[in-house]
């Protein structure tokens, strides 16, 4: 969320901003609710002062036994008054916040302006697969070679959910166990495992809601959301908390499930492993000094691309547009891992700066050491990474002439030396 001051001190900067998301909101009229609301809130801090004044007067004359009807009888219209006054102050900030939450964040100016089209190719890492016979997409080598049953998923619960078998769901779990162990053991973060169904508190906080409502599982009898992404778990473990300069940066690594009903996607590369209603993903959240959150950006790039570089895939990193960063973003950058079956570059990552905008909606604040000042500090979190697109892109760069599929060399010690995918 941003700051109604910082949005008063740089209307012209946040209009812009909103221009360059292609939405419209009208900032003035924020920003005129905020008038009447200081406006009230000022009236009412005067009465108030003169009720007090007032008061004392009136103890005063009661105590010198001195008539106090007349003085009595004015502060009864003053009374009303201010209680008038404290119902449009109380309504004026109701009307304020909700305005103010539907506000998207600043996009970092380095961000190319406009739609997808105008993402920026930032770097590129391998060269993409050339093979001497036609390669297969994953869903022709996951019914080969008997590792998903999307029939049975389907019959399960319903389109677009996953039924790993076999090596299948062996593969997942080795991905998995595989990136905890590097994020722990390599970039210093600790690991967590956080309930996968959270409160709407926890989804304003990191800006699911309102905005995203409609793409979220929200159960019947629960004001619970089922979880998008690790993100929003984690990132409330410090919710109304103020954490001591000394002790960030703090970073957070994740496994859990992801729920996402992709409301409105249908249709949209809807087969096979793609985009699915439920996948697994392990998430980077980090915490840490506003001064220091760019260059915690780039180390977080840096610890997802080396998950992709260990597995031996092809990828490329890519600066998304002000048009294509997610509602609470102020800079992000997308992971893409190439698959050669389908000749199509997947996003497996995005990593995000949100500056203060997360810490102020979930209220996580740091205090500096020196001057003891309590202020937002800086959240960010990237995929490290998410499946089921890693399947995907390891599936059809390791698949074999024969059918079968190589398993990355990292991956072997995860499945007893296994280094072959065939049917079983």
């Amino acid at each position: 969320m941003l700051d109604i001051r910082f949005i008063r001190e740089n209307r012209d900067l946040v209009k812009q901003a909103i221009r360059n998301r292609a939405l419209q909101i009208d900032v003035d009229a924020v920003i005129g609710i905020d008038d009447a609301r200081r406006k009230a809130l000022s009236e009412f801090e005067e009465l108030s002062a003169s009720r007090n004044r007032a008061n004392d007067e009136i103890s005063a004359l009661l105590k010198a036994k001195k008539d106090a009807k007349a003085k009595i009888s004015s502060m009864k219209d003053i009374s009303r008054r201010i209680s008038d006054l404290q119902q449009q102050i109380k309504e004026r900030e109701t009307e304020l916040n909700r305005m103010l939450i539907s506000i998207p964040n600043v996009p970092h100016p380095s961000l190319p302006v406009g739609d997808a089209a105008c993402n920026k190719l930032v770097r590129s890492w391998g060269e993409p697969k050339k093979f001497n016979f036609k390669p297969l997409d994953h869903i022709e080598l996951c019914q080969n070679l008997d590792i998903v049953d999307f029939n049975r998923a389907t019959k399960i619960t319903g389109s677009n959910f996953i039924l790993f078998k076999g090596w299948g769901a062996k593969l997942e779990r080795a991905l998995i166990n595989f990136m905890l162990d590097l994020h722990t053991g390599k970039h210093g973060y600790t690991e967590v495992f956080p309930p996968f169904l959270v409160n709407r508190a926890s989804m304003l906080g990191t800006g699911q809601l309102p905005k995203l409502e409609e793409d979220m599982y929200k159960l019947k009898d629960d004001d619970l959301f089922l979880i998008p992404t690790a993100e929003v778990p984690v990132t409330n473990i410090f919710r109304d908390e103020i954490i001591d300069e000394e002790k960030l940066p703090v970073y957070y690594t994740a496994y859990t499930a992801c729920f996402r009903r992709e409301a409105g996607s249908y249709g949209k590369d809807t087969k096979g492993l793609i985009r699915v209603h439920e996948f697994d993903k392990v998430e980077m959240v980090k915490f840490v000094k506003p001064e220091d959150s760019y260059d915690e950006l780039e180390k977080l790039v840096g610890n997802a691309e080396e998950v992709l570089r260990i597995l031996g895939l092809p990828y490329r990193v890519v600066m998304l547009s002000t048009q294509d960063i997610s509602f609470s973003a102020s800079k992000c950058y997308d992971l893409e891992a190439y698959t050669p079956g389908a000749d199509k570059w997947l996003e497996v990552s995005s990593c995000s700066n949100f500056e203060a905008f997360q810490a102020r909606r979930a209220n996580i604040k740091i205090r500096r050491k020196e001057s003891k000042k309590v202020e937002f500090l800086h959240t960010l979190n990237g995929s490290g990474i998410a499946l089921a697109r890693t399947v995907v892109a390891i599936l059809e760069n390791y698949q074999q002439e024969d059918g079968s599929v190589l398993i990355p060399e990292t991956l072997q010690p995860y499945l007893n030396g296994q280094k072959r995918i065939t049917r079983q």
